[in-house]
């Protein structure tokens, strides 16, 4: 593990240190590792929504079955569409839920 034993110490005032303590929230690293992040030529992106690894997994399983039919039919010239369908419908929902979390608004909570 690097050592880093170079302290600096940044003066703020009150809206800069809510400022940096609301980005380095967003992108859940230390506050510590979104500054080197930022020193480095990088800008931290933000943490992606929480089910975003369940659709990634789901995607993924859906990819491995479509390859597997697809061999199938390759090998039988034959393919059974019922199988395909269902993967093909289950690939679109998922498609459809991955465009709802992630670029749909959310509803403000003003109350």
């Amino acid at each position: 593990m690097r050592k880093r034993g170079i302290p600096i110490l940044v003066r703020l005032n009150a809206q800069e240190k809510q400022n940096l303590a609301k980005q380095v929230k967003k992108t859940g690293l230390s506050q510590e590792a979104f500054i080197r992040s930022l020193i480095n030529g990088y800008v931290p992106k933000e943490l992606p929504p929480p089910d975003y690894f369940t659709m990634m997994r789901e995607l993924h399983a859906i990819g491995s079955n479509l390859n597997q039919i697809t061999a199938k039919a390759n090998a039988t010239g034959h393919i059974d569409t019922t199988v395909f369908q269902y993967e093909a419908n289950r690939l679109r929902k998922t498609v459809q839920d991955i465009i709802a979390a992630v670029t749909a608004p959310e509803r403000r909570n003003d109350g």
